[in-house]
């Protein structure tokens, strides 16, 4: 169910990856975030998507758009019911993977945005929100 501030996208496929990474640009430019802010999102939004599918084994992305003190924001909500993230602390060390990856997803995102909240819930799935302001 979408309205004009709020919405969800499966992440089930590769496609639904390329479907996040295009909806989040829009969602951006009509923010109207500069080039680089765009670049970030989508660059986040990727990496999260993809942690998303491959560790969590599919789930969701829900986007909102967001006004506050001023500013006009993106969040964007990752969310799985896979085994969730046993360390956290581990897992947002730059270089430590729990698969083939180069481990640059949870700490990457982290440097590409304004706020970052990680619910790892091992064993029940996991839940990421990021913030980009304007």
């Amino acid at each position: 169910m979408a309205t004009d501030n709020q919405g969800v996208l499966p992440l089930g496929s590769e496609h639904d990856i390329v479907a996040s990474r295009q909806h989040v640009r829009g969602l951006c430019q009509a923010l109207k975030f500069s080039l680089v802010d765009q670049t970030k999102m989508v660059t986040a939004t990727s990496e999260l998507s993809r942690n998303t599918l491959i560790h969590g084994h599919g789930g969701r992305m829900h986007w909102i758009l967001r006004e506050q003190n001023g500013w006009r924001g993106l969040e964007l909500v990752f969310e799985d019911e896979g085994p969730g993230i046993a360390d956290l602390k581990l897992a947002l060390s730059d270089g430590w993977t729990s698969g083939s990856g180069m481990g640059l997803g949870l700490p990457g995102s982290k440097r590409l945005v304004n706020e970052l909240d990680i619910q790892p819930a091992p064993g029940r799935g996991a839940r990421v929100g990021i913030v980009k302001w304007k």
